[in-house]
């Protein structure tokens, strides 16, 4: 039998997070504004969902603030924005919501993922992760090569990192790598490279994509997110994504996912039926081409809560 996105409409816990302090390139703290212009809200109703406006976290601008050491910049900053973040995804779960976040720099992941985890915690049951992007971000803060916290997040999630970031969480680390897979990443820095490999992360690299198909790997990748899990956190970087398709991002990288491609991941994570929680971030509206990138991340988002073809 086909369950229809009607069958399991839901409360959808809206929160945004406008912030580009962990980025190299400034524009993604108005990610949230263009997705929502370009059609979220009205997106989501049509499926069915309930949308509940839980708020914006507004970072500091980069102008105003030190950007301290040039290994990790703006520390203290992304921490703030992740300390709210967690707060306002922890007040959606709490009322039964499934959060949906709009960044936003992927920093941000810091505060929502670890929200999720801690939630889940509570009743003894981890949570997976899925992570669709060009990167690993698996940097810490004595491997990267620019300082900025968006190449951290994951090695944060799992234990690797500053305090004042690891912290953000109850308890680190908020995931265990063996529940972790990266898709779609084609750039990975070489001091990076070292602690994904000996975490034992499940990366399917772009070259594993085109070999495999990109069905194959993210069925793997839910299998390894959702055994022995409460479900699984999608995060949805649009850098993944082809910069002929999305150019509208900070640190595009040619050879990503198709369109096709990234609607089948999104396409996949609903029909599961185990996702928890979804974020989509670092949209560029800067950077777009009339706002092309900001219209396909909506329609990404509508693929991940259960619009269909057919």
């Amino acid at each position: 039998m086909t369950v229809t996105s009607a069958d399991r409409s839901r409360d959808v816990a809206l929160v945004s997070v406008s912030m580009d302090l962990g980025a190299g390139r400034r524009g993604v703290d108005m990610g949230p504004s263009g997705l929502r212009i370009a059609g979220l809200r009205p997106a989501l109703e049509a499926l069915g969902h309930r949308v509940r406006e839980i708020g914006t976290v507004n970072a500091a601008g980069p102008e105003s603030v030190d950007s301290g050491p040039s290994s990790a910049r703006f520390l203290p900053e992304v921490a703030e924005v992740c300390r709210d973040t967690y707060g306002m995804v922890s007040e959606g779960l709490g009322a039964g919501c499934l959060p949906l976040i709009l960044g936003g720099d992927h920093a941000l992941s810091i505060g929502s993922v670890a929200a999720v985890a801690d939630h889940y915690r509570r009743s003894d049951r981890p949570i997976g992760l899925i992570w669709v992007d060009a990167h690993t971000d698996m940097n810490t803060p004595e491997t990267s090569p620019s300082g900025n916290v968006h190449g951290m997040p994951l090695a944060l999630l799992m234990g690797h990192g500053p305090e004042v970031l690891k912290s953000v969480a109850q308890r680190s680390p908020a995931v265990a790598p063996e529940h972790v897979s990266v898709i779609g990443a084609r750039q990975i820095d070489d001091r990076e490279k070292e602690l994904v490999r000996s975490l034992g992360v499940r990366v399917f690299t772009m070259n594993e994509v085109d070999e495999r198909g990109v069905a194959t790997c993210m069925s793997e990748a839910l299998e390894r997110a959702t055994t022995g899990t409460a479900g699984f956190h999608l995060s949805f970087d649009l850098d993944s994504i082809d910069p002929m398709a999305a150019p509208g991002v900070g640190t595009p990288v040619a050879g990503g996912l198709t369109y096709r491609e990234a609607h089948l991941v999104a396409e996949k994570a609903w029909t599961c039926g185990a996702m928890v929680s979804f974020e989509m971030v670092e949209l560029n509206p800067v950077l777009d081409d009339r706002g092309r990138t900001a219209e396909l991340g909506v329609e990404l988002i509508a693929s991940a809560f259960g619009k269909t073809i057919l």
